[in-house]
């Protein structure tokens, strides 16, 4: 699943003055390739700044989970069970990135044979985090004369981009439909919320929807989620919006389809 920036609250010293560091990355926050063990390959993140003065950034790395609650994990590279972060060197660490203009990180990836003693299968995936530096900063390299520092609250935006190697032609999700939820909202609608996790060992973006069938086994509708990316060992909750459907009580065929034949459904009774 590709996830907004994180805007993350940093409370240190910095001048009245400071503005927030204003970058952006161009273009997908997840780069996934098919790799065979023992390949290598390279890769690029492009940041752009779009105003007049320079903007200044790090960049590091970190893990990544998420589950179906909405926490998200960021852990330190290479400790979650399928954390490709080992496998990755970048450049640079630091960069200045100049008015109305772009900058570029570049990264490699170099695939094991075997991976902590065991072949490799499936996915996996770590992130490469970049963040912009408020000028004035403790991590700023560019100093402003004159200016007088005081104790204040300082937003950071950054970046997370995905770094996912799917081992070709190995692996399979394996979808567990772990909890469910139907929601009335004032408007008369439902929602029906349905939380999913991948216990396999290989990344799937599966379409999901909800299809509705009466006591009397007429259709009432195909209602669509979110294509979602779910990692093995994560979770996600899907909310699906029912809309028009008459009270009664119904069967409902939750469908998680990630293409040919890995299809898997589960099959609830709803009031409304």
């Amino acid at each position: 699943m590709m996830k907004p920036p994180v805007i993350v609250p940093l409370l240190f010293v910095f001048p009245l003055s400071l503005a927030v560091a204003q970058i952006a990355v161009i273009g997908e926050l997840s780069q996934e390739r098919d790799v065979s063990p023992g390949m290598t390959y390279d890769g690029t993140i492009v940041v752009r700044n779009d105003l007049d003065e320079p903007q200044e950034a790090k960049i590091y790395q970190t893990d990544y989970l998420f589950r179906f609650d909405g926490t998200n994990e960021y852990g330190e590279p290479g400790t979650a069970p399928r954390s490709n972060a080992p496998w990755i060197t970048f450049n640079p660490s630091y960069l200045v990135v100049p008015p109305r203009s772009t900058a570029t990180v570049n990264y490699n990836v170099v695939v094991p044979q075997t991976w902590k003693g065991s072949a490799l299968r499936g996915t996996y995936w770590s992130m490469l985090m970049v963040e912009g530096i408020p000028k004035g900063s403790p991590e700023s390299a560019v100093r402003r004369p004159g200016t007088r520092a005081q104790m204040g609250i300082q937003q950071t935006i950054r970046y997370g981009i995905q770094i996912v190697s799917h081992i070709e032609n190995t692996g399979s999700a394996d979808i567990a439909f772990i909890g469910s939820q139907l929601i009335a909202r004032d408007d008369g609608s439902r929602v029906l919320q349905v939380d999913i996790e991948n216990k396999g060992d290989r990344a799937i973006r599966p379409d999901v929807f909800v299809e509705l069938f009466d006591e009397g086994g007429a259709a009432h509708g195909k209602f669509s989620g979110v294509r979602s990316r779910i990692y093995p060992g994560t979770s996600i909750r899907q909310s699906i919006l029912l809309t028009n459907v008459p009270k009664g009580t119904y069967r409902a065929l939750v469908v998680v389809d990630s293409g040919g034949d890995d299809v898997v459904a589960a099959q609830y009774t709803l009031k409304f």
